[in-house]
């Protein structure tokens, strides 16, 4: 048996690249054990695969905030420190205990960077690490800084020789600001498993001691860049692309929705900032109407479809199976959507909310695929020009449509498995 353990946390963005990961390492011989959020072990279970918690579930933060789920999902949304100070490391040392607990007869860890437990049990147990990136901003390159509000002081691309050491100043002084803040929570919970103080300036980064990194996403919304580690490899966008877990189809209804007319637009908070709607799909119907087109607005929830006029709502699809009927796509920048989203080959227009949607909304315009808005800017009119302008101009389906082509032979959840198995190989 050769047991490998998954972790990470986060949304379904961040679960269904590990659910695909595992599955196609189930194929190779290997036997995945996933140790993600008590809210996400019934999902990876439908999907075949042995799951442990290692961690409480959102709803379990909400209730210690002393919120609602929706104020909850708005204070995280509102301020990146919130994820850090009442999501990931509340629950640290507790997490920390339980993921060695499942580690105790493992081969290897594979680990998104958020688990901030997993090195320190791979140092512990003296466990191979591979770390997962699944956003093109956590490389945190100089040539490639993030497009975010936290990293406003980054020189953009292109960067030229100063830009990058400036840029390599700030990611210093950022390093050093995490450190002072969170260095000896860190150390605590290192000392309770014997390992010396190493403090948390890198707690957001792979871990020096991963034998691989895998860039889980398209080279084509971010190729490696030059200071990136030897160690690393962009396999491209791992797809799981089911709510319950088993695989799916389109509800009927939207099925002949779809059917019954020309594309339509697509409106979609995907799973974590649709808890903080707000008016937004009040505005997308709007939207809608003031375009002429149809639309599907994917609100969240497991309600029925309802139509009214030329708008149908409910509250999941398949973005793979409804994305690639879409006459364009209006979405919150989350990379699993952005992937699906490129995938299809339709153009976008991205409203970040939150952390690096923002830096995959300025990707999907540098590329020429779509369009930015700001969340806080997401009003009828000025959605209405952005995506009239997506509709008008056939450059941008052009650019949408080719890069679809170049992803078309990707296969990010095969190719990740062939590099784990690779290096554990390297290892034996």
């Amino acid at each position: 048996m050769r047991k490998v353990v998954l972790t990470t946390i986060g949304t379904l963005g961040d679960l269904h690249p590990f659910i695909a990961i595992g599955l196609a390492l189930r194929k190779r011989g290997f036997t995945p054990v996933l140790a993600v959020p008590e809210d996400q072990v019934a999902k990876c279970r439908r999907a075949g695969l042995e799951a442990v918690a290692i961690l409480p579930g959102f709803d379990a933060v909400q209730k210690r905030m002393g919120l609602s789920h929706e104020e909850a999902v708005r204070r995280v949304i509102a301020n990146q420190r919130v994820m850090l100070e009442q999501v990931l490391l509340p629950g640290l040392s507790d997490c920390t205990r339980a993921l060695d607990a499942v580690a105790a007869d493992a081969e290897a860890i594979v680990a998104s960077i958020f688990v901030f437990a997993a090195p320190m049990i791979a140092e512990k147990r003296n466990l191979p690490l591979i770390s997962v990136i699944l956003q093109p901003m956590a490389m945190l390159s100089a040539y490639d800084p993030p497009r975010t509000p936290d990293f406003w002081m980054m020189r953009d691309q292109p960067v030229g020789r100063v830009g990058r050491v400036w840029n390599r100043t700030a990611y210093t002084v950022l390093r050093r600001v995490l450190h002072g803040l969170y260095g000896r929570r860190f150390d605590r919970v290192r000392a309770e498993h014997g390992l010396p103080p190493k403090g948390a300036r890198r707690a957001l980064e792979p871990d020096a001691r991963s034998i691989l990194q895998l860039g889980c996403y398209s080279p084509q919304l971010a190729p490696l860049p030059p200071d990136a580690p030897p160690s690393t490899k962009i396999v491209g966008f791992p797809v799981f692309d089911s709510d319950s877990g088993s695989e799916e189809t389109l509800d009927p209804a939207l099925a002949d929705f779809l059917a019954a007319g020309p594309p339509p637009l697509v409106f979609t908070l995907g799973s974590f900032a649709v808890n903080s709607a707000g008016g937004f799909y009040d505005t997308a119907a709007e939207v809608s109407r003031r375009l002429g087109m149809r639309a599907v607005l994917l609100v969240g929830g497991d309600a029925a479809p309802t139509i009214e006029g030329d708008v149908l709502r409910c509250g999941y699809a398949p973005h793979s199976l409804l994305f690639q009927s879409a006459a364009a796509i209006i979405q919150h920048g989350g990379v699993g959507t952005t992937g699906q989203a490129l995938r299809a080959g339709k153009p976008q227009l991205v409203v970040p909310h939150m952390g690096d949607q923002n830096d995959h909304g300025h990707r999907i315009a540098r590329l020429g695929a779509g369009l930015r808005l700001r969340a806080d800017r997401f009003s009828a009119a000025r959605a209405t020009r952005r995506i009239g302008c997506l509709l008008r101009d056939p450059k941008y389906s052009a650019v949408a449509a080719e890069i679809a082509r170049c992803m078309a032979d990707e296969n990010g959840a095969d190719a990740a498995a062939d590099a784990i198995a690779q290096a554990l190989d390297r290892t034996a």
